[in-house]
């Protein structure tokens, strides 16, 4: 019986992509720090839950595929990254259905995504920017 489950599992983790939301993405980081936490959390709701990374942490240079389940239908997020130094970094209102890839960087000191849009990533276009707000510029969320 326990060969049974151990089989069902893995055919359900072999499975798993088909079980993909349309708000997957892959999250850059290029910031040149280390980003321990990563929260996100549907526009309208003000609890961001857990640290998506876990354990895990993100170095510059590296990018995790963020996976959501089939049966989430927000398409507004709020994304919030705690650093290496405690430092906490919002992007609010993203707009994950169009998002391919959001690449989390420093530009001439604020920080910044750039977000290539499923479109853009089929049609090979430049990525738009969107500024974020740092821990001073809005009220902080938990």
């Amino acid at each position: 019986m326990r060969k049974i489950a151990g089989y069902l599992i893995l055919l359900l983790l072999a499975a798993a992509p088909s079980f993909a939301g349309d708000q997957d993405f892959t999250l850059i980081n290029e910031t040149g720090l280390t980003i321990d936490q990563v929260y996100i959390s549907p526009t309208t709701t003000t609890d961001w839950e857990e640290d998506i990374l876990g354990q895990d942490f993100l170095k510059d240079g590296e990018k995790v595929h963020i996976t959501f389940s089939r049966d989430t239908k927000a398409r507004e997020w709020d994304l919030m990254i705690v650093d290496e130094d405690g430092d906490k970094i919002y992007w609010n209102d993203l707009d994950l259905i169009e998002a391919e890839t959001i690449t989390l960087y420093y530009e001439k000191g604020k920080p910044t995504a750039s977000i290539k849009t499923v479109e853009e990533a089929e049609e090979g276009d430049v990525d738009e920017d969107a500024n974020a707000d740092d821990e001073g510029d809005e009220e902080e969320e938990d």
